[in-house]
């Protein structure tokens, strides 16, 4: 599906919007002082920006104020992926600039908390900046030296933010998992990484209940035998357990941060990416990497600065939490929100924005989705005068997400439809504040980011279906996978199909206008007659229909050299698939997109498998129909329900025989 030759956008920014934002500001200087164009907009800016790959690293680096503590001696010593390596001989430190609004803001809050009892609590920057100071303090009291890694079994609350901070500032490596995930999907991690100090809490509170995790607490002490210090939050109020430290006491002195000075490629944190067919890989960035990316997406494309309130709705074990971490290196207070997305009821997260003040509102596609499903009004029912962007990623956002948020809050709110991957910790396309946005798609590649389409003979291509790709080193790509010793798993994972080039796993068109669509895993790309279309543009046209709650399409080659493609739909409540649904569903496929694509079954589930980070589960479930085993087939710790996948481990085993 390639986009249409100049349609209307449905969103403009006014020329003061586009004369105030900070990618304008920087445009200018950036001219002014490396040679980038003064004309032409973010169009010219992003041409430089690929074209002259290191003046635009190092130009950004100097706009941003980065403290290089010692020289770097070039920008990019060796431009080759796998391996590109950055500001060498360079050193600094990611928490200290997190910090700096300490200085000169000491009492505006740097941290909003809220959860479901809808208390809201601030966190100053001084009190942050003492909080970090006394806890890294305590960390190489406990003898963390640079390069242990430290870990967070943590939701999204204050005490999260002020241990990755203050692992950063000693020079830790941090990686953390949400409490919602259960021990064995814990372990599947952090037993790779092998944590010397373990951050915990008692339990959390999600969906108006109690969570209690000792239990599972005491089964992660005793499976991580590297442990030198387990640190206990006690969200619900219970002691800590035998042997353990507890936040208080770790967080009581008054110090002043030491922060170390450390090379640019030092590790900062590990990743995992969702584990759905084996071990989830550990995926290793780096500080200075993060730090420069991160002042880019936010400062730049994002439009955040002081006066900013940043809310994405996250968890600890998704990329985004560490992203709005990030919000802190612009001197923004960032918005934590610790609980059920949809609690008490589906509008929640627009009465957080409200009661926090939020500017810039950020979360999930599928949310989106789900409020526009349920009849929910955010602007008519809350106080969003304050919101001018609302962002979603995690799954490309239907039109009618895009026409929805219009519909909802008018005309001047810019809708930022973002992409990227937990593997860079940032987005390949996202939101540009200077630029129009267009139903259904990106707004453009982003800075430094030299995205491109192309097609199975490794040629650009636009306005046409291809691989994501990007053909030049990015600072956030990772320096390695952990335990990857010859780099084989890296390698095979983005450069086996291109060398030398970052193949993403992603379907995109790129138009002639420069924004981007994206279309879904180009690894459960529908590929019918040659014809080959995302399964996203599948689920955009069906979920349109009101007794469609979520759908799973999946396309399977057969070994007779036929093609199955089954529709599992989620139904809503009081829909029936009777033939008229039925038939409906294959209309609307073959009248909106093709009728190639229409599905050769609908059959009704009780609900879509996820990831524990919410993207539905197309490949382990195309290799369960396939009729690979369940236990190869997927990592059952890397569900939501794993319980859903029997249905179809079963179905697989019916077709195969």
């Amino acid at each position: 599906m390639t986009s249409t030759a100049h349609p209307e956008p449905l969103w403009q920014p006014d020329p003061q919007r586009i004369a105030t934002a900070r990618i304008t500001r920087f445009q200018a200087w950036a001219a002014e002082h490396h040679g980038a164009p003064a004309d032409g907009g973010y169009p010219a800016l992003h041409q430089w920006s690929v074209r002259e790959l290191e003046t635009f690293w190092r130009a950004l680096a100097e706009w941003s104020g980065v403290r290089f503590s010692t020289p770097y001696e070039t920008v990019l010593a060796d431009p080759a992926m796998p391996g590109a390596s950055w500001f060498p001989g360079g050193s600094l430190n990611y928490a200290e600039h997190a910090l700096r609004a300490a200085d000169e803001r000491p009492d505006a809050p740097a941290l909003l908390c809220v959860d479901e009892t809808t208390e809201q609590k601030a966190v100053s920057w001084a009190e942050l900046r003492r909080q970090v100071g006394a806890l890294a303090a305590e960390l190489r009291a406990l003898g963390v030296r640079p390069g242990d890694r430290i870990s967070g079994y943590l939701p999204n609350i204050p005490e999260a933010v002020v241990a990755l901070l203050a692992s950063a500032a000693v020079g830790g490596v941090w990686t953390s998992c949400a409490p919602d995930f259960g021990a064995r999907s814990v372990l599947d991690r952090f037993q790779q990484v092998e944590p010397v100090i373990l951050f915990t809490v008692d339990g959390y509170r999600y969906g108006g209940k109690e969570h209690r995790r000792t239990d599972t607490v005491a089964e992660l002490r005793r499976e991580l035998p590297t442990l030198r210090a387990v640190i206990h939050i006690p969200l619900l109020g219970t002691p800590a357990p035998d042997g353990a430290l507890t936040w208080s006491d770790v967080t009581a002195a008054t110090v002043e941060p030491h922060f170390e000075q450390l090379p640019f490629d030092h590790p900062l944190w590990v990743l995992y990416s969702s584990g759905t067919t084996g071990l989830p890989k550990a995926i290793v960035q780096s500080q200075g990497g993060i730090l420069l990316e991160h002042l880019k997406q936010l400062a730049l494309h994002c439009d955040l600065g002081p006066d900013d309130r940043f809310f994405w709705y996250t968890s600890t074990g998704w990329m985004m939490w560490n992203f709005l971490v990030s919000g802190l290196l612009t001197g923004t207070t960032i918005v934590l929100y610790d609980g059920s997305p949809g609690y008490p009821e589906i509008g929640a997260q627009w009465g957080i924005a409200e009661r926090t003040g939020a500017t810039f509102f950020g979360t999930s596609a599928a949310y989106v989705m789900a409020c526009s499903k349920a009849d929910v009004h955010p602007a008519r029912d809350h106080d969003l005068s304050r919101v001018s962007c609302i962002a979603t990623t995690g799954s490309p956002l239907p039109p009618d997400g895009f026409r929805w948020i219009r519909d909802e809050f008018g005309h001047d709110i810019w809708i930022a439809s973002v992409s990227g991957g937990t593997d860079v910790c940032s987005c390949f396309a996202g939101a540009v504040p200077t630029l129009p946005v267009y139903v259904g798609e990106i707004q453009a590649p982003c800075l430094g980011t030299d995205l491109q389409s192309w097609d199975p003979h490794g040629k650009p291509q636009i306005d046409e279906v291809g691989e994501l790709v990007v053909t030049q080193p990015m600072p956030s790509m990772p320096l390695r996978f952990w335990n990857d010793p010859d780099g084989s798993r890296y390698h095979d994972n983005y450069f086996d199909m291109f060398p030398g080039v970052w193949r993403h796993g992603d379907w995109i068109t790129l138009t002639d206008r420069g924004s981007v669509i994206i279309h879904g895993r180009s690894d459960s790309t529908l590929n019918r007659q040659g014809v080959r279309m995302g399964s996203a543009d599948i689920y955009e046209a069906v979920e349109r229909l009101p007794e469609i709650r979520e759908s799973l399409v999946i396309g399977l080659e057969e070994a007779n050299g036929g093609y199955w493609m089954p529709l599992f739909v989620h139904l809503s409540d009081g829909a029936a698939l009777d033939d008229s649904l039925r038939d409906r569903i294959k209309r609307t496929i073959r009248e909106q997109l093709s009728p190639r694509h229409v599905p050769d079954e609908i059959i009704q589930i009780p609900a879509v498998p996820h990831t524990l980070t919410g993207k539905r589960l197309e490949v382990p479930v195309k290799r369960l129909l396939q009729g690979t085993p369940l236990a190869k087939a997927v990592n059952p710790g890397s569900v939501d329900d794993p319980e859903l996948l029997a249905f179809y481990a079963e179905l697989g085993r019916a077709r195969n025989g």
